[in-house]
């Protein structure tokens, strides 16, 4: 009896001893499988198998990140080989300055999104690769891209970054306070002159209300004189050679603050200096009846104004004939020192982004382009275009775009700096400034900046 008792409490503990091992073993499992999801490290277990991790930095906040994130995971559950990590990384500079920090090592990131103007940093920082290569290796046809916006992201017949979230702008207006005002709302002012005296009928019908307000930001300074077929630099925007100055002519620059300075003598410009968002706050609120945005603001415009918005093209002086806009927005860098297999991955994401069905999810959901212009046949599109018209607008303007230098966009490394100099100038005559004094101080220091920038590369 002692001896069967003896066996039976034996064979027990064991039992016990095999399933805490069993349990032990389970919890490790779980515990390894929680570290691979990590975003540092660079694949995934997904049902034993190994998913290739691609970390994504973007500059997409508020309903452009929503958008992003939800077109990631789609991505990510539509396969089991590749896991996107889209990681933001703040504002376009602070991800630029992030990424110079980091690059060449283990802390980069696979593919990263950029800002146009940021096209010619990147190709000279040498720690990119042309997405030209995968093209060639895989035989992809960017001809079925909107041409007016993979031309921005070409150079000598090399694309060295993919178009993702493109953008122009675009006039907003009050229709309200138009037929108040006995003007058409149905349209809208097409030249500097139109708006001036359309500004004239909206503060004697309104005194409250502004006519016009235009941001203090070089981005639509550039747009107003590529309207006019001017080029912002010399050497064909930098896209044959090196620019060493300007490209624009006196008249085509002093255009704009004669323009502005104008709206200022006469009291019916608002005052918003480089703050987009006021100036936004202040249509909604009725305080001013027209102003220049990017045409990705047009989804958020039209939901949150308590009043009927209309959307037009950019305006240019009576003068000059429209040329159309530049590709505004930014593109996806592959990023050079990461594995073949990892670069192929991230290739991988980059072509589904351009496929129609992901495209019109990201024009309805932002208001941004479609890259691929087969996505407005979407119905998604559709229906969106036939309850908002104003966003067909914004696909009118930019295919109705003339292809030359000059709507083609500039590229050079200093043109960051530009935007600034431009900036500063703008404020100036906002402030009651001396026009001569503020282009003219403009001008100096904007050739200034090309010849810093050209003597740094030792050119």
């Amino acid at each position: 009896m002692k001896k069967n008792f003896l066996l039976t409490s034996l064979m027990m503990l064991l039992v016990i001893i095999l399933a805490a091992c069993s349990s032990s073993e389970s919890s490790s499992g779980t515990e390894a499988g929680n570290a691979s999801g990590n975003a540092n490290e660079k694949t995934e277990k997904t049902d034993s198998k190994e998913k290739q991790v691609v970390t994504f930095w973007h500059s997409m906040g508020g309903a452009g990140q929503e958008a992003l994130n939800s077109i990631v995971e789609s991505y990510n559950s539509s396969q089991d080989e590749i896991q996107v990590n889209a990681e933001y990384q703040g504002t376009y500079d602070e991800s630029l300055t992030k990424f110079n920090a980091v690059a060449g090592s283990d802390s980069s990131p696979t593919m990263i999104q950029t800002f146009e103007i940021g096209t010619k940093a990147m190709i000279n920082s040498g720690q990119i690769v042309p997405i030209q290569e995968f093209i060639d290796s895989d035989g992809y046809d960017m001809s079925g891209l909107e041409e007016n916006i993979v031309n921005y992201y070409s150079l000598d017949g090399t694309f060295y970054s993919m178009p993702f979230n493109s953008s122009t702008p675009v006039m907003y207006y009050n229709k309200d306070a138009f037929e108040a005002a006995g003007l058409d709302p149905e349209a809208a002012p097409e030249t500097f002159e139109e708006i001036i005296e359309a500004n004239k009928a909206i503060t004697k019908a309104n005194p409250k209300m502004k006519g016009f307000a235009l941001q203090a930001y070089g981005w639509l300074w550039e747009q107003l004189l590529a309207n006019q077929g001017a080029l912002l630099l010399n050497n064909d925007n930098g896209r044959s050679d090196t620019p060493t100055e300007i490209g624009w002519s006196e008249e085509e620059g002093k255009s704009i603050f004669n323009w502005v300075k104008q709206m200022v003598d006469d009291g019916t410009f608002a005052n918003y200096g480089t703050n987009g968002d006021n100036m936004v706050a202040g249509f909604l609120a009725g305080d001013v009846a027209m102003f220049l945005q990017s045409s990705a603001s047009s989804r958020d415009v039209i939901d949150n104004a308590p009043f009927e918005v209309g959307i037009a093209y950019l305006p240019h002086p009576e003068a000059k004939e429209r040329q159309g806009v530049v590709i505004g927005g930014a593109s996806l860098w592959m990023v050079d020192g990461k594995s073949e297999e990892e670069q192929k991955a991230a290739w991988e994401f980059m072509k589904y982004l351009q496929t129609p069905e992901v495209q019109a999810q990201w024009h309805v959901g932002t208001g941004y382009f479609a890259i691929n212009p087969a996505a407005y046949e979407q119905q998604v599109v559709k229906d969106a275009h036939a309850e908002k018209p104003q966003l067909q607008v914004t696909v009118d303007q930019l295919q109705d775009t003339k292809p030359s230098f000059a709507t083609q966009g500039a590229l050079m490394d200093m043109l960051p700096e530009g935007r600034k100099i431009m900036e500063t100038a703008l404020e100036s005559v906002y402030n009651g400034g001396d026009v001569d004094e503020a282009y003219g101080t403009a001008i100096e220091q904007f050739n200034a900046a090309i010849e810093k920038a050209n003597a740094a590369r030792g050119e």
